[in-house]
């Protein structure tokens, strides 16, 4: 797993925008931090499975912010279409 492409991507960040673009059917690929609360995940992690989404786990919500070029812990990023 490269986090790079989070780098230069179009992405929204945070559970409500990554529910948001799963629903609308704009996003191909969606991070989820295990270290995030499972009420907050699971919820995302089922709406990315029935919508045909990748999911990626990142270790630590640390670890996805500053893959995101964030000064803040996220629980979920959603890479869109182009």
């Amino acid at each position: 797993m490269s986090l790079d492409e989070l780098k230069n991507s179009k992405k929204v960040i945070g559970t409500k925008q990554v529910k948001k673009a799963v629903l609308s059917g704009i996003a191909h690929k969606v991070y989820l931090a295990d270290d995030a609360e499972p009420h907050i995940i699971g919820p995302l992690k089922e709406l990315c499975h029935q919508h045909d989404v990748a999911v990626e786990s990142v270790d630590t919500m640390e670890t996805l912010g500053v893959a995101c070029g964030i000064e803040v812990g996220s629980a979920a990023v959603a890479l869109l279409n182009e």
